[in-house]
Protein backbone atom coordinates (compact mmCIF):
# COMPACT_ATOMS: atom_id res chain seq x y z
CA UNK A 1 0.00 0.00 0.00
CA UNK A 2 1.34 3.36 -0.64
CA UNK A 3 2.20 5.55 2.37
CA UNK A 4 1.63 9.02 2.84
CA UNK A 5 5.23 9.43 3.32
CA UNK A 6 5.73 7.81 -0.54
CA UNK A 7 3.67 10.58 -1.58
CA UNK A 8 5.27 13.39 0.56
CA UNK A 9 8.38 12.71 -1.16
CA UNK A 10 6.82 12.64 -4.46
CA UNK A 11 4.88 15.65 -4.25
CA UNK A 12 6.20 18.48 -1.53
CA UNK A 13 9.59 16.70 0.68
CA UNK A 14 11.14 18.97 3.00
CA UNK A 15 13.02 20.65 0.56
CA UNK A 16 13.35 22.26 -2.76
CA UNK A 17 12.32 19.44 -6.05
CA UNK A 18 13.81 21.70 -8.92
CA UNK A 19 13.36 20.66 -12.03
CA UNK A 20 16.38 20.78 -14.55
CA UNK A 21 14.66 23.49 -16.08
CA UNK A 22 14.04 24.96 -13.13
CA UNK A 23 17.32 25.44 -12.09
CA UNK A 24 18.51 26.71 -15.57
CA UNK A 25 15.87 29.26 -15.29
CA UNK A 26 17.64 30.43 -11.82
CA UNK A 27 20.76 30.17 -13.38
CA UNK A 28 19.76 32.15 -16.09
CA UNK A 29 17.82 34.33 -13.91
CA UNK A 30 21.52 34.95 -11.96
CA UNK A 31 23.08 35.81 -14.86
CA UNK A 32 20.87 38.47 -16.14
CA UNK A 33 21.23 40.15 -12.73
CA UNK A 34 24.83 39.72 -12.41
CA UNK A 35 25.24 41.60 -15.74
CA UNK A 36 22.68 44.23 -14.90
CA UNK A 37 25.12 44.78 -11.76
CA UNK A 38 28.18 44.87 -14.19
CA UNK A 39 27.05 47.23 -16.34
CA UNK A 40 23.32 47.77 -16.83
CA UNK A 41 23.64 49.09 -20.53
CA UNK A 42 25.48 45.87 -21.44
CA UNK A 43 23.08 43.71 -20.27
CA UNK A 44 20.33 44.57 -23.37
CA UNK A 45 23.44 43.99 -25.37
CA UNK A 46 24.16 41.17 -27.71
CA UNK A 47 27.91 41.65 -25.99
CA UNK A 48 26.85 41.53 -22.73
CA UNK A 49 29.15 38.22 -21.62
CA UNK A 50 31.99 39.94 -22.83
CA UNK A 51 31.26 42.94 -21.89
CA UNK A 52 30.66 41.71 -18.14
CA UNK A 53 33.34 39.83 -18.53
CA UNK A 54 35.74 42.70 -19.46
CA UNK A 55 34.71 44.51 -16.31
CA UNK A 56 35.65 41.55 -13.97
CA UNK A 57 39.43 42.39 -12.25
CA UNK A 58 39.18 39.49 -9.98
CA UNK A 59 41.23 35.51 -10.87
CA UNK A 60 39.67 33.52 -8.47
CA UNK A 61 37.40 30.84 -9.56
CA UNK A 62 34.59 30.08 -6.88
CA UNK A 63 31.24 27.89 -6.92
CA UNK A 64 27.78 28.58 -5.40
CA UNK A 65 24.71 26.16 -4.83
CA UNK A 66 22.53 28.06 -5.91
CA UNK A 67 19.31 25.88 -4.83
CA UNK A 68 20.56 25.63 -1.82
CA UNK A 69 21.84 29.40 -1.20
CA UNK A 70 18.30 29.82 -1.63
CA UNK A 71 16.25 27.43 0.34
CA UNK A 72 18.49 27.15 3.16
CA UNK A 73 18.39 30.69 3.39
CA UNK A 74 15.91 31.97 6.71
CA UNK A 75 13.90 33.66 4.14
CA UNK A 76 13.44 30.71 1.94
CA UNK A 77 13.22 28.28 4.50
CA UNK A 78 10.14 30.17 5.84
CA UNK A 79 8.51 30.35 3.08
CA UNK A 80 9.34 26.70 1.44
CA UNK A 81 7.56 25.69 4.81
CA UNK A 82 4.54 27.44 4.77
CA UNK A 83 4.31 26.02 1.16
CA UNK A 84 4.54 22.38 2.30
CA UNK A 85 1.90 23.46 4.69
CA UNK A 86 -0.66 24.40 1.49
CA UNK A 87 -0.29 21.34 -0.09
CA UNK A 88 -0.94 19.23 2.87
CA UNK A 89 -4.85 18.67 1.81
CA UNK A 90 -4.05 17.50 -1.47
CA UNK A 91 -1.51 15.19 -0.14
CA UNK A 92 -3.94 13.57 2.08
CA UNK A 93 -6.82 13.89 -1.31
CA UNK A 94 -4.02 11.80 -3.40
CA UNK A 95 -3.34 9.48 -0.51
CA UNK A 96 -7.09 8.79 0.34
CA UNK A 97 -7.04 8.17 -3.90
CA UNK A 98 -4.58 5.92 -3.61
CA UNK A 99 -6.02 4.08 -0.31
CA UNK A 100 -8.89 3.37 -2.71
CA UNK A 101 -7.11 2.12 -5.66
CA UNK A 102 -5.09 -0.52 -3.26
CA UNK A 103 -8.47 -1.62 -1.90
CA UNK A 104 -9.78 -2.60 -5.19
CA UNK A 105 -7.12 -4.20 -6.39
CA UNK A 106 -6.70 -6.52 -3.05
CA UNK A 107 -10.54 -7.42 -3.71
CA UNK A 108 -9.76 -8.29 -7.46
CA UNK A 109 -6.27 -10.40 -6.36
CA UNK A 110 -8.69 -12.34 -3.50
CA UNK A 111 -11.93 -12.67 -5.80
CA UNK A 112 -11.44 -12.68 -9.00
CA UNK A 113 -11.32 -17.01 -9.78
CA UNK A 114 -15.16 -16.21 -7.42
CA UNK A 115 -16.20 -13.17 -9.93
CA UNK A 116 -18.10 -13.88 -13.59
CA UNK A 117 -16.44 -12.04 -16.26
CA UNK A 118 -18.41 -9.05 -16.09
CA UNK A 119 -18.01 -8.48 -12.40
CA UNK A 120 -14.58 -8.97 -13.20
CA UNK A 121 -14.47 -6.33 -15.97
CA UNK A 122 -16.64 -3.79 -14.03
CA UNK A 123 -14.22 -3.90 -11.54
CA UNK A 124 -11.32 -3.59 -13.06
CA UNK A 125 -12.81 -0.87 -15.07
CA UNK A 126 -13.01 1.26 -12.05
CA UNK A 127 -9.67 0.28 -10.98
CA UNK A 128 -8.60 1.65 -14.55
CA UNK A 129 -10.91 5.12 -14.44
CA UNK A 130 -9.56 5.78 -10.24
CA UNK A 131 -5.69 4.98 -11.65
CA UNK A 132 -6.06 7.64 -14.41
CA UNK A 133 -7.66 9.79 -11.98
CA UNK A 134 -4.99 9.59 -9.50
CA UNK A 135 -2.50 9.66 -12.02
CA UNK A 136 -3.19 13.09 -13.28
CA UNK A 137 -4.10 14.52 -10.01
CA UNK A 138 -0.58 13.98 -9.04
CA UNK A 139 1.05 15.18 -12.09
CA UNK A 140 -0.80 18.66 -11.93
CA UNK A 141 -0.23 18.93 -8.34
CA UNK A 142 3.35 18.40 -8.71
CA UNK A 143 3.38 20.86 -11.69
CA UNK A 144 1.77 23.40 -9.54
CA UNK A 145 4.15 22.74 -6.22
CA UNK A 146 6.58 23.03 -8.90
CA UNK A 147 5.87 26.23 -10.27
CA UNK A 148 5.26 28.25 -6.73
CA UNK A 149 8.01 26.58 -5.67
CA UNK A 150 10.12 28.23 -8.70
CA UNK A 151 8.56 31.55 -8.25
CA UNK A 152 9.73 31.57 -4.68
CA UNK A 153 13.06 30.37 -5.91
CA UNK A 154 12.89 33.47 -8.67
CA UNK A 155 11.59 36.07 -5.62
CA UNK A 156 14.28 34.95 -3.21
CA UNK A 157 17.33 35.14 -6.42
CA UNK A 158 16.28 38.60 -7.53
CA UNK A 159 17.62 39.98 -4.01
CA UNK A 160 20.31 37.52 -3.73
CA UNK A 161 22.56 37.92 -7.36
CA UNK A 162 23.72 41.29 -6.11
CA UNK A 163 24.70 40.04 -2.99
CA UNK A 164 27.06 37.65 -4.91
CA UNK A 165 28.25 39.86 -7.12
CA UNK A 166 29.40 42.23 -4.35
CA UNK A 167 31.09 39.17 -2.77
CA UNK A 168 32.27 38.22 -5.85
CA UNK A 169 33.89 41.58 -6.69
CA UNK A 170 34.99 42.01 -3.31
CA UNK A 171 36.87 38.72 -2.57
CA UNK A 172 38.66 38.63 -5.98
CA UNK A 173 36.30 36.41 -8.07
CA UNK A 174 36.33 36.45 -11.65
CA UNK A 175 33.74 33.88 -12.32
CA UNK A 176 31.33 31.70 -9.97
CA UNK A 177 29.89 28.68 -11.02
CA UNK A 178 26.49 27.15 -9.93
CA UNK A 179 26.87 23.47 -8.45
CA UNK A 180 23.31 22.72 -7.84
CA UNK A 181 23.46 20.53 -10.44
CA UNK A 182 25.94 17.33 -10.24
CA UNK A 183 28.57 16.90 -13.38
CA UNK A 184 27.43 15.81 -16.05
CA UNK A 185 24.56 17.75 -15.54
CA UNK A 186 26.31 20.66 -14.57
CA UNK A 187 29.42 22.46 -15.47
CA UNK A 188 31.61 21.55 -12.83
CA UNK A 189 33.59 18.11 -12.28
CA UNK A 190 34.91 18.78 -8.82
CA UNK A 191 35.32 21.52 -6.52
CA UNK A 192 37.24 22.06 -2.92
CA UNK A 193 35.57 23.46 -0.26
CA UNK A 194 37.66 26.51 -0.10
CA UNK A 195 36.15 27.88 -3.51
CA UNK A 196 32.82 27.44 -2.67
CA UNK A 197 30.91 30.71 -1.33
CA UNK A 198 27.21 29.18 -1.08
CA UNK A 199 27.28 29.70 3.38
CA UNK A 200 28.30 33.08 2.63
CA UNK A 201 25.89 34.34 0.88
CA UNK A 202 23.78 32.66 2.64
CA UNK A 203 24.43 34.41 6.04
CA UNK A 204 24.61 37.89 3.91
CA UNK A 205 21.17 37.31 2.92
CA UNK A 206 19.84 36.46 6.38
CA UNK A 207 21.01 39.79 7.51
CA UNK A 208 19.71 41.79 4.21
CA UNK A 209 16.18 40.04 4.31
CA UNK A 210 15.78 40.47 8.09
CA UNK A 211 14.07 37.33 8.52
CA UNK A 212 14.43 35.08 11.91
CA UNK A 213 16.12 31.91 11.83
CA UNK A 214 13.78 28.77 12.26
CA UNK A 215 13.00 27.31 15.41
CA UNK A 216 15.79 25.65 17.17
CA UNK A 217 15.90 21.66 16.72
CA UNK A 218 14.42 22.15 12.85
CA UNK A 219 15.97 20.48 10.08
CA UNK A 220 16.99 22.52 7.16
CA UNK A 221 15.85 21.06 3.93
CA UNK A 222 17.89 19.11 1.57
CA UNK A 223 17.59 18.95 -1.79
CA UNK A 224 15.14 16.10 -3.36
CA UNK A 225 14.47 15.54 -7.07
CA UNK A 226 11.27 13.88 -8.11
CA UNK A 227 10.18 10.46 -7.69
CA UNK A 228 7.27 8.05 -9.48
CA UNK A 229 5.13 6.90 -6.63
CA UNK A 230 1.96 4.47 -7.71
CA UNK A 231 -0.47 2.47 -6.05
CA UNK A 232 0.91 -0.84 -5.78
CA UNK A 233 0.33 -3.37 -8.54
CA UNK A 234 -1.58 -6.21 -7.57
CA UNK A 235 -0.16 -9.79 -6.44
CA UNK A 236 -2.00 -11.48 -9.42
CA UNK A 237 -2.35 -9.93 -12.55
CA UNK A 238 -5.43 -8.47 -14.64
CA UNK A 239 -7.00 -9.85 -16.87
CA UNK A 240 -5.33 -9.56 -20.38
CA UNK A 241 -7.86 -8.20 -22.21
CA UNK A 242 -8.76 -4.90 -20.05
CA UNK A 243 -5.25 -4.36 -18.43
CA UNK A 244 -5.30 -1.42 -15.71
CA UNK A 245 -2.84 1.44 -16.83
CA UNK A 246 -0.12 1.30 -13.88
Amino acid sequence: MISKLMISKFLIGKFARVTTAVVFGLSLSLSLFALAQADPAAAATPNAPSAAAAKATGTKVGTINIEQAIFASNEGRRDFDTLSKKFEPKQNELKGLADEIDSFKKQLNAQQDKLNEESRDKLVKQIEVKQKSFDRATQDAQEDFQSQQGEIGNKILTRMAPLIVKYAGENGYGMILDTSQQWPRGPVIWYGPAVDITQPIVEAFNVQSGVPAPAPGSVAPRPVRPATSKPAAPATKLPATTPPKQ
